[in-house]
């Protein structure tokens, strides 16, 4: 009979909807778990003390500077080691890159693995001019894209409408449906303004035929754990009502952009059904906000993740639960005097919080 093992995590921004993804994971896993040879203690980190996740970890929830703070590494480094963590999720985009550069030296002053793909392919899939590059170097189908000074390649050959957005940009900020040249241009000028780089893409179609396809890849980058993909529904930039099937004329081709691309533990690959092809138009090289659903359709990605890194677990899940899934708002509660505490000390010593099971 094997050892059980406890692995200590910290999962960032646990305010977000990335980060509570990750912890509804491993809550899943240590509920689920077949095997029971392992238990995961969540720890968990956000800028505000009015952050769920800080509350609904098993561990302790910690408040930190934001990314861009001179004192963020730092901060990061001594919870890690206070409080023995084994593995660092990364529950926002913000803190993708900082993270990533600053990994080595992590890594080298503490004990924790920082769970996140190379620096390189951060790099690549976090701006979506190079990603689309990527894709049509390796002539994978893809959403047709240009840089704002070449647009008029991309009306001539589409027309209106066509999307704008920003290169590095996150979920839909400053997205936009230009749905003609002045429009085209006020969504540019106003990614400028804020400081950012835009670029154009064709408009790929209606709200019904977008999918997500999730792939993990083991530490070695030379197989592919598990893949699974969801058509869905959006609602304010997110995942909101979702069909989890087989998908496999989505699921395939992601598989091998994930190879392709030099990807370690997850990735996210967004793409749209157009006519018989399968366009992909973004790539996240993180976890996915919708992990909790495929988590509870059978393939949960951060636990296969740390598996395959801590216990050297071999993977090849690609069957899954059909499932609908819809999402609905829904309360965590804290007593006013645990979240001033928080928010004065910077620590949840004693969370008493409650998720009324009334719907």
């Amino acid at each position: 009979m094997s050892r059980r093992i406890q692995l200590n995590v910290l999962v960032t921004a646990s305010g977000g909807i990335i980060g509570e993804g990750i912890i509804k994971c491993l809550n899943w896993a240590n509920l689920s778990s077949k095997d029971d040879a392992i238990f995961y203690v969540i720890n968990a980190t956000d800028i505000n003390a009015e952050a769920a996740g800080l509350y609904r970890c098993n561990g302790t929830g910690f408040l930190i500077p934001r990314s861009s703070s001179p004192d963020y590494v730092d901060k990061i480094i001594s919870i890690v080691r206070k409080n023995d963590i084994n593995a660092i999720f990364v529950g926002s985009d913000e803190e993708l890159l900082v993270l990533g550069r600053f990994q080595t030296r992590i890594e080298a002053e503490t004990n924790a693995k920082i769970i996140s793909n190379p620096l390189k392919v951060l790099e690549l899939a976090r701006d979506k001019w190079k990603t689309f590059e990527f894709l049509t170097t390796n002539n994978f189908s893809r959403a047709e894209s240009c840089l704002p000074e070449d647009r008029s390649t991309l009306i001539t050959r589409y027309g209106f409408p066509l999307v704008v957005k920003p290169r590095e940009g996150y979920g839909s900020l400053y997205f936009a449906v230009a749905k003609d040249e002045n429009e085209l241009e006020y969504n540019i000028s106003k990614i400028e303004e804020a400081g950012w780089k835009p670029m154009v893409q064709e408009y790929l179609g209606g709200n019904d035929t977008e999918y997500t396809t999730g792939v993990t890849i083991d530490k070695k980058g030379t197989k592919v754990m598990s893949s699974i993909s969801i058509k869905k529904t959006i609602k304010h930039g997110q995942t909101y009502k979702a069909i989890i099937d087989s998908f496999n004329e989505v699921r395939q081709p992601a598989e091998k952009i994930a190879l392709k691309l030099g990807v370690r533990g997850a990735v996210n690959i967004q793409a749209m059904r157009v006519g018989n092809e399968i366009k992909v138009f973004e790539i996240n090289p993180r976890f996915s906000a919708t992990c909790p659903m495929r988590a509870v359709a059978g393939i949960n990605e951060p636990d296969i993740v740390l598996r395959n890194i801590f216990m050297n677990e071999e993977f090849s899940e690609t069957k899954y639960k059909r499932l609908l899934c819809m999402r609905y708002w829904h309360e965590v509660y804290v007593e006013y005097a645990t979240y001033k505490q928080t928010a004065d000390e910077g620590i949840v010593k004693a969370s008493n919080s409650l998720l009324p099971h009334y719907f």
